[in-house]
């Protein structure tokens, strides 16, 4: 297969043929479907740079050694002294790097990658490609901004295309999947073409009044920062190079500004859509409301089942709570369960504390032999890093008198620094108040919870609910691992009376402390779910300066991350922002109901349809 002959996605292949033409265009990351192509289309890009350029391959478990260079064992052994081997970056300098699945490269290394990146020399740079898949994970705002262009990716739906890739790919009999090896010479004419232009992009002029006109675009799709402006401006020149132009035009700008802008321009809400009005609630029985919930979605609808894996009696303890409540309020509102999304991805930081725990959410260090090999420590323990040892030992092994085996002493030994992933207990702290009512806003902040319930099910994490409403907060759901139990206590949420928002705080740092004191390794998240709006305390103090202590006690705790869900209907004249204040305190991540969506795929095709429907 040569890069010409790939079927489709001709502004993926426009966004390769601009970075060989000038490499200050920023690389490309392409955004996708698996199984589409996008892994195949960046390898064929080997065809259009010269022959000797470096093109080499990121795997996802380099690490931070082999990018900045280490000892070379081999020849420490033979030489008696310190060889160092070349890192991938020096290796990288003027050519390529290509990283299949860059959303499940380590943050950490991702980070390092980028800012090697930038401290070379214009001279001496790489270019970065890339490819992901956002079902398996997203990528942050910071490292997709990092790239020149960015093409998403959708499955051909053109049969004629789709058979012509199948025939493609079944008749291909040289080994590698299609891909023309770098010592033949396809595509020449495109090569030729490349060549030509990379000659006189210097000298296209691109005037003053163009480059007003790619700032202004920048500015009305509300791109952050200036890297965008940059990116187009080199994008754009390199386009009418390859065009054979002297100067660029609007057209070149309207060519490319998709590829540059798709992933950096920000998809805001338009305050002026009216939005549809919600019927009048009205008060009703309990039988009403569960007959309501039983014809609205389950959560056996949206999740598989699971057994609670602490001991049986504490389904039936909870159930019993479950009923002494709904007994205790047989004339409120019970709202029925939401509609559930998919959640986007949330991440925590990594502490440095070594646990036993397991899970799928947050990076930490293990206190056994599984896990992935982090590094290598001095530090002993039962775990020999094996590599870092005979590295620490080669030096030495002419002076030691050396024959035939590698002689090891004591002060050579390294130990392995494991780490894995694991869960968080999940405390959902969700306001019951009146104001929850209001415009039916229960029902969805109810969906919103059980989205966020079904995403720890799948991160295997306990969960725990604490209600707080009308003059107290209350534990409805000790912590468990049955997220069924979880569903029914969030089910039977009554909603009515005051907002006790400092209560809640308090009833969490309980918990907290509580569990904390019979399992320290514990590491707590707290889901916040509210508007903000207190109007109950729990003393004569005013009630801003208890949210203050609070919020002050509950930052001081080890282990914990916070998350605020603002429940609050934006946009009208009488927004409050009151729960983003308490994040501000918390020092929490903040969303709204709608932000917490993963449309994440779905955000930048409709930013690339806008970009073309603007232009």
């Amino acid at each position: 297969m040569t890069f010409t002959s790939f079927i489709g996605h001709e502004e993926a292949k426009l966004a390769l043929i601009l970075n060989a033409v000038d490499p200050r265009c920023g690389g490309v990351l392409f955004m996708g479907e698996k199984g589409s192509g996008k892994s195949t289309l960046a390898r064929l890009y080997r065809n259009l740079i010269p022959s000797k350029t470096v093109f080499l391959d990121v795997p996802l478990n380099v690490t931070e050694e082999a990018l900045w260079g280490g000892l070379d064992l081999e020849e420490t052994l033979k030489a008696g002294r310190k060889v160092e081997e070349k890192s991938l970056l020096v290796r990288a300098e003027g050519g390529v790097l290509y990283i299949d699945d860059l959303n499940l490269l380590s943050a950490e290394i991702t980070a390092l990658l980028f800012k090697a990146q930038e401290l070379r020399k214009d001279a001496a740079r790489f270019t970065v490609l890339a490819s992901m898949n956002p079902e398996e994970g997203e990528l942050s705002s910071h490292f997709l901004d990092r790239f020149g262009m960015c093409a998403v990716w959708e499955g051909l739906k053109d049969p004629a295309q789709r058979l012509a890739v199948m025939k493609q790919a079944v008749s291909s009999g040289n080994g590698n999947g299609g891909i023309v090896s770098p010592g033949q010479v396809p595509d020449e004419d495109l090569r030729k073409k490349i060549a030509a232009a990379r000659q006189i992009v210097g000298a296209v002029e691109v005037p003053p009044d163009l480059r007003e006109y790619m700032t202004a675009c920048c500015l009305e799709n509300l791109i952050a920062g200036h890297r965008g402006d940059v990116f187009l401006f080199y994008a754009v020149r390199a386009y009418a190079a390859f065009c054979g132009e002297k100067e660029a035009t609007r057209e070149h700008v309207e060519k490319v500004l998709p590829l540059v802008l798709t992933h950096r321009r920000r998809l805001l809400q338009n305050p002026e859509v009216e939005q549809q009005e919600e019927p009048q609630l009205h008060e009703a029985p309990p039988e009403h409301h569960e007959k309501q919930e039983n014809d609205s979605q389950t959560p056996h609808e949206t999740t598989p089942d699971r057994e609670d894996t602490a001991d049986g009696s504490e389904n039936d303890g909870q159930d019993r709570a479950s009923e002494r409540l709904r007994e205790s309020r047989p004339q409120e509102d019970i709202f029925a369960l939401g509609q559930t999304f998919k959640v986007r991805r949330l991440t925590f930081r990594k502490d440095r504390q070594n646990r036993s725990l397991s899970g799928r959410r947050t990076k930490t260090g293990s206190t056994g032999k599984s896990g992935r090999y982090a590094k290598s420590l001095l530090r002993p323990n039962d775990d020999i890093a094996v590599d870092a040892t005979l590295r620490a030992a080669a030096p030495y092994q002419a002076a030691r008198g050396r024959q035939e085996q590698v002689l090891i002493h004591d002060v050579d030994l390294r130990f392995k620094q494991r780490e894995k992933k694991m869960g968080h207990l999940v405390i959902f702290v969700v306001d019951g108040s009146g104001s929850m009512g209001a415009q039916r806003r229960m029902v969805e902040t109810k969906g919103a919870v059980q989205s966020l319930l079904i995403d720890c099910y799948q991160k295997r994490e306990r969960v725990s609910l604490i209600v707080f409403r009308k003059d107290r907060a209350e534990v409805v759901l000790p912590p468990t691992s049955s997220v069924e139990t979880a569903f029914r206590s969030l089910r039977d949420i009554p909603v009515g009376g005051k907002t006790p928002l400092t209560a809640g705080l308090l009833e969490t740092w309980r918990l907290i402390r509580c569990t904390a004191a019979r399992t320290p390794q514990t590491r707590f998240l707290v889901v916040l779910v509210t508007d903000g709006r207190a109007n109950q305390g729990l003393s004569e103090s005013p009630i801003q300066e208890e949210i203050q202590k609070m919020t002050a006690l509950l930052q001081d705790l080890n282990f914990t991350d916070f998350i605020v869900v603002d429940t609050e209907e934006k946009g009208k004249f009488m927004s409050a922002d009151q729960a983003l204040h308490i994040a501000s305190r918390l020092d929490a991540d903040y969303y709204t109901i709608d932000n917490l969506k993963a449309d994440h795929l779905t955000e930048i095709v409709q930013r690339k349809k806008s970009l073309h429907e603007g232009m």
